[in-house]
């Protein structure tokens, strides 16, 4: 089976908001909080209502939505929830993208 086919039989729809505006097409993939090793990513932000901690996440995604090519301000939604997208990276096999990993946190507005 393909990593592909795998992503959409079990992972979750979402889709990838540019900054100008338009929306892609539904995709497949994988979002999983990431475990706080040290407390690395650990910090909040203070909004009117008070102090907001903002979560960390592990995505993995298929290749066609490749998030290292996306404009710094691109947004991935997925399940009513917007995530900021902070680092992304190519994962290879045979020299072939694999699927994207990236690093991303819930935008806090």
């Amino acid at each position: 089976m393909k990593i592909e086919q795998l992503m959409k039989r079990y992972g979750r729809e979402m889709k990838l908001s540019l900054p100008s505006g338009d929306t892609s097409k539904a995709f497949f993939g994988f979002i999983q909080p990431l475990r706080y090793k040290n407390k690395m990513y650990l910090f909040g932000v203070n909004t009117p209502i008070g102090y907001n901690c903002q979560g960390y996440y592990l995505y993995i995604g298929p290749s066609a939505h490749d998030l290292t090519l996306m404009p710094q301000d691109t947004r991935l939604c997925a399940d009513g929830v917007e995530y900021q997208i902070d680092r992304a990276e190519k994962v290879y096999q045979n020299g072939k993208v694999f699927y994207i990993w990236a690093v991303i946190r819930t935008v806090v507005l």
